[in-house]
């Protein structure tokens, strides 16, 4: 037993040995906090301590969810952090000595979730007594966060009454509060002075008093009062440093001198404040104002780092089917795959975890598989065997921007592919020299396609009005000639197999659709399809047809015919025919345009087989969510019989085999392969079965690919090809040196974010990617404000929000038809359960969403004389909060003019804000006035449309005999406007109130906008379903100058929501808009004149 025990102890002191062997110097440890002798912070997702004076930091939390904004308590006994356990952002409290995390929020926020870094329910501080926790939340307010507090013990959370706030500190005295008003500490833009610059601000609760303490037109964030000093970050030297700004003397000094890396994260403790910079923990002894790095050792777990196997079926981002239809080439993930129809196994022909390729395409002669693949540190064009062996042959080496699919010529001897430069190519897979072929001045060129004799290339290229031309290319004369004209729209051109016609879409069927509210129009399914005959003598096939009798001796030449075409057949089964040389004829090929028979459409996917041709009609979607299903239908035209069939409905996209009979789709994730032919197919027919596509994931190879790829994209789509003078091959080595110690998927976020920041520019986002996957638990939400009756012991409904009903996502729960509940009445019971104070209500909310839930409620906090009724609580309050923000202040304009004057709020410039905005002007057209609210204006469009409605001036009158006059345009406002702008309108929230002044609409009235005025056309890939933005256009004014961007739009008035206003109820930027259209209205009064005699004319 003794030599048991000495074997057991030896075991246990090589076991801590090999332990504390493998720990690393820790980096990318995030959010730290410090009290005394201790320091938290969080890594790879986790809470994690460490002694103040470094050395190996011992975990503390093990959750999938990540931990995130750790605070110690003042006795340092407790640690409170937002936890993301259930899908969901809430406070939770831990003890510093471990155990299990404790609950204390259970609100979703008010703001539906957009997949960003927006987090809810942010932990803050702790009040100074240890009593309470400060924390952020949307839940009560649009259109911004407020700070809450909330019990040490749980319960009900209330909010402190500054309308809005980011980040704060309370005094020592816990009297005053340090804090800035507004909060953009995840945004990836550095040295950003537009409108939402951020300022420190003192806020007295007590008596609802602000002052400004900073004024730097940059960045002064994260307020840290320490005695009679505030320490904050600024970026005033370039880069953000520790500043302190002095409550006696009033002025701020600079304290630290970081010059490569932004202090990011501090947080004060009793004597010590401490930071992030450059992934390391740095910490500033208050005293003498020194600062010192700490080496902190993290024992390598790295649990998410390791390799494991996922199924990846999810993640295809493209897809096509092998020659004879016998397999489907899928690529997901950076890996190419091929799948059986249905009898075999799945292939994952390249088996590259940290290496991408993408744009897979399969040989005509079924032998190669073409794809681009980033192995070299550039995309280039390589080709390998179908089946997987052997080695991959690279065709390009010249690798030096983003390229586009390849499409393999008919012989299986070339590919065509272009580029983010404009370019067109053609390479042959033997000669290896890439022959370019056309650049374009407008745009890229992403239509091509080749002749079945491989001799002619055929593509669209815009020309300076967007419209599209078509262009054929001969690779034995390399000449391109266009073949139609600058004013039709014309794209997606393909080669016929037979080499007799040429198909294309065309936008040039002029059908109006007229408004149902206003005297205008747009033109919608504008797209045909079209062919041209190749050869000059060619008949059209949709020439006139004729019945005619046939003699013998025409049915002798016709059962010849039968035997000859019957022996061709028989040759082309037994082997299969070389393509004969197209000629194509160019005098007065546009002459020999012809439409195909069908009916005008929204038209794309064009594609050809032998006497048939496959396209794709694609419904227009207007209406916000519509987009949520597949609706494409698939058509086949039947060329020789003029007849239309629908194939399939409901689906993405598709491919077909290269004889034409037979199809695979895409619907969602559903893939299936079917015959090419009308019938009742429905999507599910002929499903291929992907879940046999998994690989072997290398988190760390991955992160380090994304890395990599995002700083080229940037390099490449950026609309600056000098970077706004940034060196970018600099910020690769500078934060890629970071690249090893990426320990959590959040960890690569942040760093990307950390580069693209670099540039300076809105815009660059970065979202998604694979997360540690954690199980969502809704909170059903009722549509109102609860407030605790603390001496009777339930909640009240302090406010219940009004919706619109008759429309799913703004129904308010308690309004619908037979809800019997009032504002004042007492919430009882939930599904049974009492509710009562202190608990918190929305714990009894729990998997609610749109669930019929029965509650009981009374006009008195009692459970005597309660009434039940059955509500269906809802995902999100954001739409209910909105629209009685909108309603409140239209009454306010509507009482303070007396009704003379309309308002409008634009809520952004994509479908939403148009909509909304259509709705309240044509409604208000024919007041005396408009007021435009473009404040929290969240940008999406340009908006121009917005603009060109609001401009209209009338023409003329129209007087009936009854009734009112009438007016041209019919939907115009005769009066004046005004503009309420603010810092939260941004981009497109830029550009309208920039537009309004610019055409002499009115005055802008607020606070300067965001000033985010780049555009971004798409969201980039990356290789595990994540994306990054990169601006590829600038706002210019008509002076040839940039203008907006980083700055924001001026107000000609300027007004500020100043908090202590806001509180009182006062809307001071929309009192001072009536205030001044009022004032135009007096001083610059327009009238309609009066209708005239009748005029004699006997």
């Amino acid at each position: 037993m003794q030599n048991l025990k000495g074997v057991a102890s030896g075991l246990l002191l090589f076991l801590l040995t090999a332990c504390f062997a493998y720990a690393e110097e820790g980096r990318l440890m995030r959010f730290p906090d410090i009290h005394k002798d201790e320091i938290v912070f969080v890594y790879a997702g986790d809470l994690w301590l460490v002694p103040r004076e470094g050395g190996v930091a011992r975990k503390l939390t093990s959750h999938p969810g990540p931990e995130l904004f750790p605070k110690f308590s003042p006795d340092g006994n407790s640690i409170a952090f937002t936890g993301v356990y259930d899908g969901n952002p809430d406070v939770y409290v831990i003890p510093t000595e471990g155990g299990e995390p404790r609950r204390l929020t259970y609100h979703p926020g008010a703001r539906p979730s957009s997949g960003g870094v927006e987090i809810d329910d942010w932990v803050i501080d702790w009040y100074p007594d240890g009593k309470s926790i400060l924390f952020r939340s949307s839940r009560e307010s649009f259109p911004t966060s407020k700070l809450f507090h909330i019990n040490l013990e749980g319960g009900f959370p209330e909010a402190l009454r500054l309308p809005e706030a980011g980040l704060a500190s309370f005094s020592p005295d816990g009297k005053r509060i340090a804090y800035n008003r507004k909060s953009r500490e995840f945004r990836t833009w550095k040295r950003y002075k537009g409108g939402r610059a951020q300022d420190i601000w003192i806020y007295d609760p007590k008596t609802d008093g602000i002052e400004r303490i900073t004024d730097w037109d940059g960045t002064d964030n994260f307020p840290m009062w320490s005695g009679e000093k505030i320490y904050f970050t600024s970026d005033r030297d370039h880069k953000l440093n520790i500043y302190c700004y002095d409550l006696t003397a009033k002025n701020i000094r600079k304290i630290t001198n970081h010059q490569e890396y932004d202090v990011k994260w501090p947080s004060l403790g009793p004597d010590a404040i401490i930071y992030e910079n450059g992934g390391y923990l740095f910490v500033l002894d208050l005293i003498g104002e020194k600062t010192k790095k700490i080496s902190v050792e993290i024992p390598a777990e790295r649990i998410l780092t390791r390799p494991n196997w996922e199924k990846i079926s999810n993640m295809i981002t493209d897809f096509s089917l092998s020659p004879s239809a016998k397999r489907a080439l899928f690529c997901a993930r950076g890996e190419i795959f091929t799948v059986p129809e249905e009898k075999g196994e799945v292939r994952n022909i390249t088996q590259t975890p940290t290496i991408r390729e993408i744009y897979s395409a399969w040989s005509p002669d079924g032998k190669w598989i073409a794809y681009l693949s980033d192995r070299t540190g550039e995309y280039e064009l390589y080709i390998r065997a179908q089946d997987g062996t052997g080695g991959e042959k690279r065709i390009t080496t010249d690798g030096n921007c983003y390229r586009f699919h390849p499409v393999w010529s008919p012989d299986s001897k070339k590919l065509l592919y272009s580029d983010k430069k404009l370019r067109l190519y053609y390479v042959d897979i033997d000669e290896r020299e890439p022959v370019l072929i056309d650049k374009a001045g407008v745009s890229e060129i992403h239509d091509y396609a080749w002749s079945s004799d491989s001799r002619w290339v055929i593509y669209s290229k815009n020309n300076p009005a967007y419209f599209a031309s078509i262009f054929l290319y001969s690779l034995d004369q390399k000449k391109v000639n266009q073949i139609t004209g600058d004013l039709t729209d014309d794209f997606s051109p393909v080669f016929g197999p037979e080499g007799k016609y040429l198909y294309f879409v065309s936008a040039r069927s002029f059908y109006p659709t007229f408004s149902d509210f206003e005297h205008s129009y747009v033109y919608r399914n504008t797209r045909n399809i079209y062919l041209i005959t190749l050869q000059a003598d060619s008949l059209s096939p949709f020439a006139p047809e004729s019945d005619e009798e046939e003699g013998k001796e025409e049915d002798k030449d016709k059962e010849k015919k039968g035997k000859e075409e019957d022996k061709k057949k028989k040759d082309e089964d037994e082997g299969e025919e070389k393509p004969k040389d197209i000629q194509i004829d160019l005098d007065g090929i546009d002459q020999r345009i012809v439409g195909v028979p069908i009916n005008p459409g929204n038209y794309a996917g064009l594609t050809a087989a032998k006497d048939k041709i496959f396209y794709l009609s694609m419904p227009a979607i207007y209406e916000p969510g519509s987009d949520s299903k597949p609706q494409n239908e698939l058509h086949m035209y039947d060329v020789k019989e003029r007849k239309d069939e629908t194939i399939l409905t409901g689906i993405n996209n598709y491919d077909i085999s290269k004889d034409g009979d037979k199809i695979i789709y895409r619907s969602g994730n559903t893939y299936g392969i079917i015959d090419a032919k009308s019938g009742k197919n429905k999507v599910g027919d002929g499903k291929i079965n992907t879940d046999g596509m998994e690989m072997k994931v290398d988190p760390g190879g991955e992160w380090e690919q994304m890395f990599n790829e995002a700083w080229r994209l940037e390099r490449d789509f950026f609309y600056d090809p000098d970077m706004h003078g940034v060196d970018w091959k600099m910020m690769k080595r500078r934060y890629g040196q970071l690249l090893p110690h990426v320990a959590h998927r959040w960890d690569l976020t942040y760093l990307l974010g950390e580069l693209i920041g670099e540039l300076c520019c809105s815009h660059t986002y970065v979202r998604g990617g694979t997360m540690p996957k954690t199980e969502h638990v809704d909170i059903g939400l009722l549509g109102a404000d609860l407030e605790p009756d603390r001496k009777g012991g339930f909640y009240r409904f302090k406010k219940i929000y009004k919706g619109e009903n008759w429309k799913d996502d703004r129904r308010a729960p308690l309004t619908e038809p037979g809800v019997d509940v009032k504002e004042g009445d007492y919430l009882i019971t939930v599904n049974g359960k009492e509710v009562t104070y202190p608990d918190n209500p929305y714990a009894f909310l729990e998997k609610t969403v749109d669930k019929q839930v029965k509650i009981k409620v009374n006009d008195k906090p009692s459970a005597d004389g309660a009434r039940e009724v059955t509500v269906k609580p809802a995902r999100s309050e954001y739409m209910l909060r909105y629209l009685d923000w909108v309603e409140t202040r239209r009454r306010m304009v509507d009482e303070g003019t007396d009704g003379r004057v309309g308002y409008i709020h634009v809520p952004n410039t994509s479908l939403f804000g148009l909509n909304e905005f259509s709705r309240s002007f044509f409604a208000q057209a024919r007041k005396e006035g408009l007021i435009i609210d473009v404040r929290y204006n969240g940008g999406g469009m340009i908006p121009d449309m917005f603009i060109e409605r609001l401009e209209r001036n009338l023409m003329s009158l129209w007087a009936p005999r009854e009734g009112q006059i009438g007016r041209t345009p019919s939907v115009a406002l005769f009066g004046h406007m005004v503009c309420i702008i603010n810092e939260n309108a941004g981009s497109g929230g830029d550009a309208l109130p920039y537009y309004f002044r610019e055409q002499g609409l009115g005055p802008l009235i607020g606070t300067r906008t965001w000033g985010g005025l780049v555009g971004i056309s798409r969201r980039l890939p990356l290789m595990d379903g994540g994306s990054v933005t990169c601006p590829e256009f600038a706002f210019m004014n008509l002076k040839g100058e940039w203008d907006v961007e980083n700055h924001g739009v001026d107000p000609d008035i300027e007004v500020d929501n100043r908090p202590d206003l806001v509180i009182k109820g006062h809307d001071p930027q929309l009192e001072k808009a009536i205030e001044v259209i009022m004032k135009k209205l007096k001083e610059e009064p327009k009238k309609l004149p009066e209708k005239p005699p009748y005029p004699i004319k006997k």
